[in-house]
Order: C-alpha cells, then sequence, then structure tokens
C-alpha cells in the first residue's frame, strides 16, 4: 500500500510517498490503532509529520474506543474523531475500500494526504501516476511526430482550435495560486493547440498584449518570462527559478507590451536560482523545481507537449489531474 501527503515537503516535488506493508487501509489504521505514542508512530510509519491525523489515534487511546471491524466502522469513526480543517467532513474524508483521501491546511497552506491500496493503484495509473511517482525530475523520452493524446481532463484552452494533434500543455503548483488564491483549490492545467514545445516560445511571442490580458495568470507570467526572439521557452522556467520568494509573480503584466513586461521580469531576478531548485529543459518537456525557502520548500512548474504525453500517457493525464483537484478521483468515487 502507499501512503502520499502532498504538503510543504522537502522534495522537489512537494510531496512525501511512503510505501507501507499493509494490504488495506482497515489494516493500517487496525494496526495502529492502540499505539502508545500517536505522534511517534506516525512519524516513523510515515516518514514525518501528518498534520491532524494523530488525532484520531489520540481520541482512540482517550475513549478507549474499540479498533475499526470495517471500512463503514472506519469511515464513521475518522468522521467523527479525525481532526480536519473545513465547514464538512464528509466533503474532505473520503473512505473506500481501497483509498482514503483527505483534506485540510496547517493554517498556512492547505494538504492532502492519501492512502491507496495496491489493488487502485495497478487499477487507476491515470488517475494515481504523478500522486505516486517520487523522484525528479520526470523521464524525458517522446513519442513519434503524429503521436495522439487524449487528456480526457478538465483543462483551459487557449488560443483557436487546431486541426493537428500537437498541443502544449503548462502545468503550474504553487502555494498561492492568483487564480483561486489557495494552493489546492487549483484551476486547471492550460493548453494552448496547435503547437509543440519546440516552437512554442516562438508563438508565445506573436501574441499581443491586449489579448494576452484576458488569458490566466499564469500564461501572462509565462508570456512575460519568455524574452524577444528566443526560441527555448524552457529558458523561461530558468527565469521562473530565479523569482524569488513565496509569490514570485511582478506586480503587473501585459500592461505595456512584451518588452516592458520582459523588462519587468528581469528587474526582479536574482543572478543565479536559489540553492537547491532544480531546472531540467528538453526538446518535449521543461520542468523547473523552484526552491522556495526552508519553509515553503518548492513549487513546480511544467511544461510539455503531446509528443511527450503520449510517450507517458498515464502521468500525463494523471498530472493534469494533479492540477484541476486536490481529490484525484473527484467525480468518480472508488469502491
Amino acid at each position: 500500500m502507499y501512503f502520499v501527503c502532498r504538503w510543504r515537503e522537502e522534495t522537489p516535488l512537494s510531496k512525501r510517498v511512503v510505501v507501507l506493508p499493509d494490504a488495506t487501509v482497515l489494516d493500517w489504521f487496525r494496526r495502529g490503532w492502540c499505539c502508545p505514542d500517536p505522534e511517534e508512530w506516525i512519524d516513523s510509519e510515515l516518514g514525518g509529520d501528518v498534520y491532524g491525523l494523530d488525532s484520531i489515534f489520540e481520541e482512540a487511546r482517550k475513549r478507549r474506543l474499540p479498533p475499526p471491524e470495517s471500512v463503514d466502522h472506519l469511515r464513521e469513526l475518522l468522521r467523527e474523531h479525525l481532526w480536519v480543517e473545513g465547514d464538512d467532513d464528509a466533503t474532505f474524508i473520503r473512505l473506500g475500500r481501497h483509498s482514503l483521501r483527505v483534506r485540510t491546511d496547517d493554517d498556512e497552506v492547505d494538504l492532502a494526504y492519501y492512502f491507496v491500496d495496491d489493488a487502485l493503484a495497478v487499477a487507476a495509473p491515470d488517475r494515481l501516476a504523478f500522486a505516486l511517482h517520487d523522484t525528479w525530475p520526470l523521464p524525458a523520452d517522446a513519442a513519434a511526430a503524429d503521436a495522439i493524446f487524449d487528456h480526457g481532463v478538465p483543462v483551459r484552452t487557449l488560443g483557436m482550435a487546431a486541426s493537428g494533434p500537437d498541443s502544449v500543455f503548462s502545468v503550474r503548483l504553487c502555494w498561492s495560486s492568483p487564480d483561486t488564491s489557495r494552493n489546492l483549490d487549483l484551476a486547471g492545467a492550460l493548453v494552448f493547440p496547435g503547437h509543440t514545445l519546440p516552437d512554442f516560445a516562438a508563438h508565445l511571442r506573436t501574441v499581443d498584449a491586449t489579448d494576452i490580458s484576458r488569458w490566466p495568470h499564469d500564461a501572462q507570467l509565462l508570456w512575460a518570462m519568455v524574452a524577444p526572439d528566443e526560441e527555448d521557452v524552457g529558458a523561461a522556467l530558468e527565469r521562473y527559478a530565479r523569482l524569488p520568494g513565496y509569490d514570485p509573480s511582478p506586480a503587473s503584466l501585459a500592461t505595456a507590451g512584451h518588452d516592458a513586461s520582459h523588462r519587468e521580469v528581469l528587474r526582479l531576478l536574482t543572478p543565479e536560482p536559489a540553492t537547491g531548485s532544480l531546472i531540467r529543459s528538453g526538446p518535449h518537456i521543461a520542468q523547473v523545481a523552484r526552491y522556495i525557502d526552508d519553509f515553503f520548500g518548492f513549487d513546480q512548474w511544467f511544461l510539455f507537449d503531446t509528443r511527450w504525453a503520449a510517450a507517458h500517457p498515464d502521468l500525463a493525464r494523471s498530472l493534469l489531474r494533479y492540477a484541476a483537484h486536490w481529490d484525484p478521483y473527484d467525480g468518480f468515487a472508488p469502491a
């Protein structure tokens, strides 16, 4: 079974993935139910703190609650005794036979954690492959020029629909999304039809400021980070790694044309990326894990095209889903 903590982790992907010996979620909770020190047990089992998870075990000790005998029984106990920050425990505590998905916040950022058994991980890679992926960078190999990729995930389309199969996808995972002001209430990935990553920088430069001003914030920022006459969009992500702070975006974008917006980005850059930032740019995927500080850790930006996605369809779809909702099973409840 797998445990995933999507939080301010000290990893480039801002998540912790742990393999557990238990066959089911119920088995894991039953094994720890009577532990004498819940915080210590969770830390040793799950590789560190998991905000609020110890509360169910603390309540079990204090109230001498019997171990759960079934998934339904565990669900009742979790909804009554697991501490989560939110208006509706039924919305933020989602338990089935094969997984538990929980959302809460630590007063600084939103966080989510998941227990996923092996059966579900095998059955649903298009929802879970990225959540369970724990190494940076993502693989860079790509499919042939005529590859087809059907994402099947809510995305925000920018530009005119294209007749060909190619598209560029943009996924930015940050702690304060300008579109929503929350890090788990993400608005979904951006898709630019009709382009591959090698020609994407040239395309962005052709979009004028009037059109850009109607685009989502991440698209405006990407547009401003591309230098005049630049051919490699990966260089824009290298600049992103040099933008400092928790919210690195310029105060204004797309108000005075591309060159002025780009100069504003250059004015904010540090001489080098923060120590710990990671950048990798290839023909069909560019990716950055931007180190912020020792509290927030990293944020991430991925740019990839259809040719990369066609070579890694489960990883691509699950990454797009990761940018659309905190629960990889939103809209479809697994058993």
